[in-house]
């Protein structure tokens, strides 16, 4: 399915880390979804109904990474694409990316970060 919706740079306040330090000041994440689905429906009868909202994905992603402390951006990753295909039954499957920008490694880089595909 080459049909995709996609939220693209969404930035959030959080807590999330392996050190104690990260999990009490909070950092910046910055997430991409993209969800796969057949888009026609929507497409042809202009109707939200026939296709998954916006906001509700960004407000679902933005609870998760605001509101819960992983140690692993694996862990959100995993927790934000469980949330979607949960809460939107006709999403097919979501790629879900996690960037942290503001990691210290020991030297200089733009972010870590993961990316996640799941299917129902």
């Amino acid at each position: 399915m080459s049909d995709r919706i996609l939220l693209h740079n969404m930035v959030f306040q959080a807590r999330h880390g392996y050190y104690d330090q990260e999990q009490v000041t909070p950092q910046r994440f910055e997430v991409d979804i993209e969800l796969n689905f057949d888009l026609r429906p929507a497409g042809l009868e202009d109707d939200l109904e026939q296709t998954v909202d916006y906001a509700a994905v960004y407000e679902a992603t933005r609870q998760i990474v605001e509101s819960t402390t992983f140690r692993l951006l694996e862990a959100l990753a995993e927790a934000i694409s469980h949330e979607i295909l949960a809460g939107f039954p006709i999403v097919g499957n979501v790629l879900v990316r996690v960037r942290k920008p503001e990691v210290s490694l020991g030297g200089p880089l733009d972010f870590a970060g993961v990316e996640i595909r799941r299917q129902r």
